[in-house]
Order: C-alpha cells, then structure tokens, then sequence
C-alpha cells in the first residue's frame, strides 16, 4: 500500500508539473503524446528530404529556381481541387491514411527512378526538377492536413494551451530528420534516404489511428449529442469552398496577406542562399549536408520556441504581438544585410527568420483557426497553405530575378517596408482572432 501510495504521488506530482510548464491537463496526455508523434514523424520524414530538395535545386541550376516554383504552383493548382473533392465527399478517417499512402508511394517511385537513373550514368536534371515540385507539394499537403486535424480534435482553450507543445513534436522530427541526412547523406547517397522517409511516414498513419481511438473513446465518455453534433464524418460543401472563403472573408484574407509578405521576404533570402551555397561548396552530397546542418540549427531554436515560449508569449502579449515578432525582427535583419550583404549574415538571417517562423508564428497561426467552421479548418487554411503559398512562391521568384541588377543590398531594401506591412496586418489579426473568440464563447 505504501508503494502504491508513493507511486501516485508521483504521478500526480508529475501531472501538476507538467500542467504547470507545459500546460497538458489530465485527460491530454495520451493525445498530445500521440499528436506529438504523429508530428515528429511526418517532419523528420520531410526534413530528411528536405535538404536533397535544395540540392536539386542546384543540380537543376540556381536561375532555374524561377521555373522550378511555377512549376510547383501549377501542380498545386490541379491537386488543390481534387483535395477539396475528397474532404467533401469522403469521412476524414478515411482520406487522412490514403493521403500519407499516396505520398509514401511516390517516395518509393522516386527512390527506384534516382537508383536507376544512378545505376546506368543517366542525367538526373529532369528527375531533379520533379523531385523538387513534388516535395513542394508534399510538404504543404501533408502538414496543412495534420493542422485541420488538430483544429478539429482540439477546442480553442485546448489548442492555445496545447499547440506549440504539439509544435515541438515537429520541431524535435524536424531537428533529428537534417541531422541524421547530415551524418548519413555521404555515406549511403542521398537517394537511400527515400525508404527511411517512407517507413516514418507510415508510422505518421499510426499515429492517426490512435487518435482517432482517442477521439472515439472521448466522445464516448461525454456522452453528448452536442460533442457527436459538433463532429461530423464528412465536411461537405464544395471544392473551391476554401478559394471562396478566402477571397470573401477578410479574416482569412488577412492571413493569406500576411502569408504572401512572409513568403516575399523568405522567398529572397532562399534564393541568395542557394546562389552562395552553389559557389561556395562542391557536389551534391555535400551541398545537401551543408542544407542539414542550417536546418538543424534553425529546428533546435524553434524546439526551444515552441515547447518552452509560445504559450508564454500567446498568453501575456496576445496572438497579434506574438505574429507581429516575425517581421519586426525581418525589419532589423533585412537593414543590417543592406548594409553588410555578406553571406554570414544571409546566413544568420535565414537561422533566425525560420527558428522564429516555426517557433513562434506557426504555432500561433494554426491557433487562428481554432475560431472557424469546421469546413473552414480543412479547406480555407488548405488553400491559403497550398495555392497562395505557392502562387507566392513564383511571384516572388520571378519578381527577385527580375530585380537582380540591384544585388542583394537593394532586394533587402525593398523588403524592409513589405515587413512593416506585415506586422500591422497582424495586430488586426489578432484583434479580429479575439473578437470571434469572445463570439463563439458567448454563443456556446
């Protein structure tokens, strides 16, 4: 009796102590656990490839990166309808395994092309092209989906106390995938990263699985109409919803605004990078470690970020001063790099732009749609995540190579007030997340 005793004090010792430095309440912990992982699987799948994307890039060649986005924008454009055909017609328990299935079968297709193509000496430009417009895609499909996923499993007090400790199950994948590409890239070759990336993807549907338990077994226990009510199988509504949402509403066109100023900025930085990698190092194994270990560092701030500081920062200066951190720090760093246009100082930029990208002003701006329909959650942030993150993309690659004659200097100039911009829109972004907060409390 004393031992167990002794063994539920500690327990419970460990529940207040988790309540009080992560947030997670009784009742949570198997679903954040389970989130956690599903998140660490599918970023450490991506982030191993992530790094080979941006080789491909340079294998493709650095004034071809232009292209490379147009063509990632127009594969968006065809799949973007048939995402929303599925989660109209089809329960999310079955369309959220069959697209992680889907995905692991084209990792395994590219793997056996780059293995052939490697094989018999054959010129791997083309393969390299594709490979780049497809994890473009993959990357926004598979993380926009697992976002709507805990929108909709979590309610809005849940996901500003549970969301950034969710986030660094990403940020912890998203740490171990670039290093373990570092260590192994020029031992085994880049393409022999494929299968491993297939096999955490698999375990990312796992993952689903048991959270679907979790939510069954919930559901159960409260015994609601309301809860069964507030949880249809299947979204409904049409395929270009998301599209309609986002050009008639200005809640989310003001996050799809603040998602374009992010990518112009970010855009610029990542093309200069790549230019000054594909001086400074030879091959494309090397090339790739040199990607890792940037990520790497980028995913262990954000680490720190998401589990330790974003629910801090959420909490005591609100959703719209926690957004506008991004671009008052963009602000500062794009001066001092049109001032010193050095690659250590591009380099520190991109770290210190995308630790507090993902740390921060991720977490938050899936909180934002915490406050919408459920449709909106699956389809409006689908389409602001996918088709205007990549039509970004090419606008603003093709709007950089066309300022190129101004140097890295005049493009950082040029970005400072898109910044500025940027950090008003998100103040009425949170001012507007707080009204409809305040509503949904007062209707439920």
């Amino acid at each position: 009796m004393t031992s167990q005793s002794t063994e539920n004090r500690s327990k419970s010792a460990f529940v207040r102590l988790a309540s009080r430095t992560l947030g997670i309440e009784p009742g949570e912990f198997v679903a954040v656990a389970w989130s956690f992982a599903y998140f660490f699987c599918i970023l450490s799948s991506y982030f191993m490839l992530r790094s080979v994307r941006e080789a491909m890039a340079i294998v493709s060649g650095v004034t071809n990166i232009p292209w490379l986005f147009t063509g990632t924008f127009t594969l968006m454009l065809l799949v973007t309808p048939v995402f929303g055909w599925l989660t109209s017609k089809f329960p999310r328990r079955v369309f959220l395994p069959w697209i992680y299935y889907f995905f692991v079968a084209n990792i395994l297709i590219f793997f056996a092309v780059f293995t052939y193509a490697q094989n018999n000496e054959i010129s791997q430009i083309w393969i390299s092209r594709a490979f780049f417009i497809w994890l473009s895609v993959f990357n926004l499909f598979v993380v926009s989906v697992f976002w709507s996923f805990m929108a909709d499993i979590y309610t809005r007090k849940q996901s500003r106390r549970l969301f950034g400790v969710i986030s660094a199950g990403g940020s912890t994948g998203a740490l171990i995938g670039p290093i373990a590409t570092s260590l192994l890239v020029t031992r085994i070759g880049f393409q022999n990263l494929l299968p491993i990336s297939a096999a955490l993807l698999l375990l990312a549907v796992y993952c689903v699985f048991r959270l679907r338990r979790w939510v069954r077994l919930r559901d159960a226990a409260a015994d609601s109409e309301e809860t069964t009510a507030a949880q249809p199988a299947i979204i409904g509504g049409s395929a270009w919803a998301g599209a309609k949402q986002v050009l008639t509403q200005p809640y989310f066109a003001a996050i799809a605004f603040a998602l374009a100023c992010a990518n112009f900025l970010g855009g610029a930085t990542y093309i200069y990078m790549a230019e000054m990698v594909s001086i400074t190092f030879d091959g494309t194994d090397r090339q790739t470690q040199v990607f890792a270990i940037m990520d790497a560092m980028i995913n262990a701030l954000s680490f720190i970020g998401q589990l330790l500081l974003v629910k801090h920062s959420v909490r005591r200066i609100g959703i719209g001063r926690t957004l506008a951190l991004l671009p008052l720090v963009s602000v500062i760093g794009f001066t001092l790099l049109a001032l010193n246009p050095a690659f250590m100082i591009i380099a520190g930029l991109q770290v210190l732009r995308r630790s507090i990208g993902f740390g921060f002003t991720k977490p938050t701006t899936d909180m934002l749609y915490s406050v919408v329909s459920k449709e909106s959650k699956y389809k409006a942030k689908n389409f602001i995540e996918t088709t205007v993150y990549r039509a970004w993309d090419v606008l603003t690659s093709w709007t950089v190579r066309s300022m190129s004659g101004i140097g890295l200097s005049g493009i950082a100039l040029v970005c400072v007030p898109i910044a500025l911009l940027w950090s008003v829109v998100t103040i009425w972004i949170g001012r507007e997340y707080k009204r409809r907060d305040q509503e949904t409390s007062s209707n439920a």
